[in-house]
């Protein structure tokens, strides 16, 4: 190994959190509610939270973001939303009208699922074209973001998604959505960081609930987070309490 690939990795080894200290990890943070049963009430308070801990961004279902672009307005933060949620099995034409109109609510940010049969499959064209769509849509007006999945794939999958994801102009690869069978692990995100290299970013999202999770994954090689827990990761108290906690499912009458 030469003296500066040395020089790296011992310093990885020694200093595995350095990336971390750039910034605040509330900037690495995208303070998350997806969930069906979400009302604006919760919405609006995860907006608060997500001022209050500086996260970068707040990520909701599309009916929800004309009113987060509102309400955060004036603050420096972000609006994100999911397109072909939370399968990817959507046309690519509704995909991309889907963008569209995210964008002319006010999405600063799309969140995609990719085409992942298609992918596994290997009809590689279909899955370029139909992120390709989305990129098209947001019209530089919105970065994109491309949900490979990464519960469902191999690593050679994962290593063909992400150049995919590279070609077709989208800006950052995404382990998960959340609704998989499991959420990011380190040793995809190194994969992802491997394939790409400098040119994309990287979000991992779900299984990211403490401060120790997401320094992890920033050293990983990620420069955002989906979580749901910002105000745990920021304080560093796995027992803050957050907007998350409130946001159960509704009883059901017996």
């Amino acid at each position: 190994m030469e003296k500066n690939g040395i020089i790296e990795q011992v310093r990885e080894e020694v200093f595995p959190s350095d990336k971390a200290a750039e910034k605040p990890l509330g900037k690495y943070c995208d303070h998350t509610v997806l969930r069906a049963y979400t009302t604006r009430e919760t919405v609006k308070r995860f907006c608060e939270e997500a001022v209050r801990y500086g996260a970068a961004s707040v990520c909701v279902n599309p009916v929800h973001v004309a009113y987060v672009h509102e309400l955060l307005r004036g603050t420096g933060l972000y609006t994100c939303t999911v397109i072909g949620f939370p399968l990817g099995a959507n046309r690519s034409c509704v995909k991309a009208m889907e963008a569209a109109l995210a964008v002319e609510d006010g999405a600063d940010e799309v969140d995609m699922v990719m085409n992942i049969g298609a992918l596994r499959e290997k009809d590689y064209e279909l899955v370029r074209r139909d992120i390709a769509g989305v990129v098209a849509a947001a019209a530089g007006r919105a970065k994109v973001k491309v949900i490979i999945e990464t519960c469902y794939l191999t690593d050679r999958e994962i290593v063909a998604a992400s150049l995919l994801c590279q070609q077709a102009g989208a800006d950052y690869v995404k382990t998960s959505t959340g609704f998989g069978t499991d959420g990011a692990r380190e040793r995809d995100v190194r994969l992802i960081r491997q394939t790409v290299g400098d040119a994309m970013k990287i979000k991992a999202s779900t299984n990211i609930n403490t401060r120790e999770d997401a320094e992890r994954m920033i050293a990983a090689g990620a420069d955002r987070l989906g979580t749901s827990r910002t105000p745990q990761i920021v304080t560093g108290d796995a027992k803050a309490h957050s907007a998350s906690m409130d946001n159960q499912p509704p009883k059901q009458d017996c």
